[in-house]
């Protein structure tokens, strides 16, 4: 604003004795001796109130941007759009100064008549009279509106009619009358006062009500924006508008008698309309859920982010940060276009989620959060307000994808490399961890009968046998499955219960005493072989970061959706942020990333990148869920890498069928992983790497070709 770094400057209000001797030489002793205490309780406060001013900067709007820096939403509590005192028009200046402060460059902050008036008034009894200028008003105007904007109890104490108050206002007034350019003041002023709702400042309601800007301000839009400083809520001109057309030619005439427009200017100006654009103040959304369908997932995880590296929420509304993500605006509208194409935003039941995570050693950058859904508040228009791509919101979880956990913890381990033969009959029944003679054993059978016995773990990884797979987390163990799924990505999601949400403790909570409710998922599934199957909650973003983390070379780092954040004045601000992790060798995720490369060309989703025309190297796992009620992609491809997710989201959860579109149904063989969750994935990185060369996938380390424990 105008003169934010001069108001730093404001000192100690050392010299504002002089009015209160001015209150008790003009008035009868029992005023006087009122207006002394007053005058020592109020200055007991001054230097601390005095302090905030110096210190409180006016909410402002934060911005947040795609990579590319433009605009994907805004965020405050109060729309303001700062202008200094040559960015506001002077019919602005002379309509608000003639109707509240005629003698706004004359007199020395206060009118001291007003506080004789009122100080006399006040001690006799009677009702608290007496003007204010606007240095004053513009001083009540920041405590209200900027300094105690968080305390409802403090804001009617700024509001109160008592003599305390003028006096303290006086007191601040005239220091700042002494320090302060009459202009800058003026202008901080029109900067900070509400014209209604959430709009504050002559700039926002320049281009909230007129759709224009401060400094092209005519005088009836003038007039009018003067005349609801008053009172912004009795002078709306959307719903108070005879009374503001009322106001808005009483300032007209002010103008008039004050010299400042001639009679017919003040003539036309009256019988001209309010001129108000739309049926309310056209403002930008406040929050994520104004962002575009391709935007809204990405900017709620942004301002999560955010929230989790150190800011407030209050900060992030009022800050006036600019917000760099990482977002790829191209790759987020070219998935978007590929899972709409696949499930319609608003098709009953069925939603597919699609992340898109950079790799890299030293940080992992999320490109797209999109989702068949789009982010808002409207359920008919397929609209979700849950962050379905963040979340741990597929809860029937992303199948036989897991298995990549089960497969990087033998590796690890030594009890397995991708020529190892894995024990696999159609069907057999596995001891749980921790079991006793009442424990019952764990039926796993294959789907189908056309699998080898034994198979190597490069052939299952390709094609998915279930039952060699749980045979493999028997050997390894739970602890070590569910610490390499923990350390390769599933960290938030390992942290949530069985249902997908935070564990409940509450003991009134009938829950609270199920496992399944009241332990993290790190915790429940210690004795639970199902856990490579995957059929428990899990966090779309999350997958596409364990992709992330094996073509890094073994390094995970969070998914980070922010390439810099600054303040109003331009600095760079830092974020408490995780540092990367090397969590398995290098030669371990290079020898999984090859035994993952089989999956488009021989394993699970071949037929679908056939069909698509897809030819090049990538990683990828598939997964079905037993009743079809989830499918999922997770792969990556050149520097993308990504989780393709559809699962059933609404009340009533049934199979997912494939079809054009995908749809809820009962067809008896219903969707996998490769044929409704893959072709997405192909569409999509099929556009993107148009015309680029292919990138190979790293060799295998010859290290963990073998068991060798």
């Amino acid at each position: 604003m105008a003169t934010v770094a001069r108001r730093r400057g404001i000192a100690p209000f050392f010299g504002l004795c002089v009015l209160a001797g001015v209150l008790v030489a003009g008035t009868m002793a029992p005023v006087a001796i009122g207006a002394g205490v007053l005058s020592n309780q109020v200055s007991d406060s001054v230097d601390t109130i005095s302090a905030d001013l110096a210190h409180a900067d006016p909410p402002l709007v934060t911005t947040v941007t795609d990579r590319n820096g433009a605009a994907i939403a805004t965020l405050y509590s109060q729309y303001r759009i700062p202008a200094t005192p040559a960015q506001i028009a002077q019919t602005m200046k002379a309509a608000i100064i003639d109707v509240e402060d005629r003698r706004f460059y004359s007199e020395g902050g206060v009118d001291v008549k007003g506080m004789l008036r009122a100080a006399v008034n006040d001690s006799s009894g009677g009702d608290l009279q007496g003007a204010s200028t606007i240095t004053q008003q513009y001083v009540k105007n920041y405590l209200v509106n900027v300094v105690d904007r968080g305390s409802q109890t403090a804001q009617q104490k700024d509001r109160e009619d008592s003599l305390a108050r003028k006096l303290r206002e006086a007191k601040m007034a005239v220091q700042l009358n002494q320090t302060v350019p009459k202009e800058d003041i003026l202008a901080d002023y029109l900067n900070v006062v509400e014209f209604s709702g959430t709009v504050y400042g002559v700039g926002a309601a320049a281009k909230a009500y007129f759709g224009t800007t401060a400094d092209k301000l005519t005088v009836p839009q003038a007039a009018l924006l003067a005349g609801m400083v008053n009172n912004p809520s009795l002078y709306n001109p959307y719903t108070h508008p005879d009374k503001a057309l009322q106001r808005r030619n009483v300032v007209l005439d002010t103008m008039v008698s004050a010299g400042s427009i001639p009679a017919s200017y003040a003539a036309t100006a009256k019988a001209s309309p309010l001129g108000v654009v739309g049926t309310k103040p056209q403002t930008p959304s406040s929050t994520c859920l104004g962002a575009a369908p391709d935007a809204g997932f990405f900017c709620a995880y942004a301002v999560r982010y955010l929230a989790q590296s150190g800011l407030t929420a209050d900060q992030i509304d009022t800050g006036g940060y600019t917000v760099k993500t990482s977002m790829d605006p191209h790759v987020s509208q070219v998935v978007k276009d590929s899972v709409d194409a696949n499930v319609p935003t608003t098709q009953d039941g069925v939603a597919n989620t699609f992340a898109v995570v950079q790799p890299g050693s030293d940080g992992h950058q999320i490109l797209a959060m999109v989702a068949n859904r789009n982010y808002g508040t409207d359920p008919d228009q397929g609209e979700t307000s849950t962050n379905i791509v963040a979340d741990a919101s597929n809860k029937f979880g992303a199948g036989s994808s897991f298995k990549i956990f089960t497969s990087a913890a033998a590796m690890a381990a030594g009890k397995a490399g991708l020529n190892t033969p894995l024990t696999n009959p159609f069907s057999d029944c596995f001891t749980p961890p921790n079991a006793n003679q009442y424990t019952h054993c764990y039926p796993v059978s294959n789907d189908g009968t056309s699998y080898p016995n034994p198979i190597s773990l490069s052939d299952g990884l390709a094609t998915s046998p279930n039952v060699a797979f749980v045979g493999l987390e028997a050997q390894v163990g739970m602890p070590a499955v569910l610490d390499m799924a923990s350390k390769l990505g599933l960290r938030s999601t390992l942290a949530t219960n069985d249902a997908g949400s935070a564990p409940i403790t509450d003991p009134a909570d009938p829950r609270s005493k199920n496992p399944q409710y009241d332990e993290p998922q790190s915790k429940y599934f210690q004795n639970l072989l199902s856990f490579t199957l995957g059929n428990s909650p899990v966090s779309p973003l999350e997958m596409a970061n364990v992709s992330a983390t094996l073509m890094s070379g073994g390094t995970w780092c969070p998914p980070d959706p922010i390439l810099s954040i600054t303040d109003r004045s331009g600095k760079p601000v830092p974020l408490k942020q995780q540092a990367c992790e090397q969590v398995v060798p290098p030669g371990v995720a290079n020898t999984l990333e090859a035994g993952l490369s089989r999956d488009t060309t021989a394993g699970t989703s071949a037929a679908a990148a056939r069909a698509a025309g897809w030819t090049r190297p990538d990683i990828g796992k598939t997964g079905t869920t037993q009743q079809s009620e989830s499918v999922a992609f997770v792969g990556g491809v050149d520097h993308y890498a990504v989780s393709s997710m559809v699962f059933a989201d609404g009340p009533r959860p049934q199979e997912i069928c494939p079809g054009t579109p995908v749809h809820l149904g009962n067809c008896g063989h219903g969707a996998f992983g490769g044929t409704v969750a893959a072709p997405p994935y192909f569409r999509a990185m099929g556009t993107l790497l148009a015309g680029q060369p292919d990138v190979p996938i790293p060799p295998p380390d010859p290290q963990y070709l073998n068991a060798h424990s």
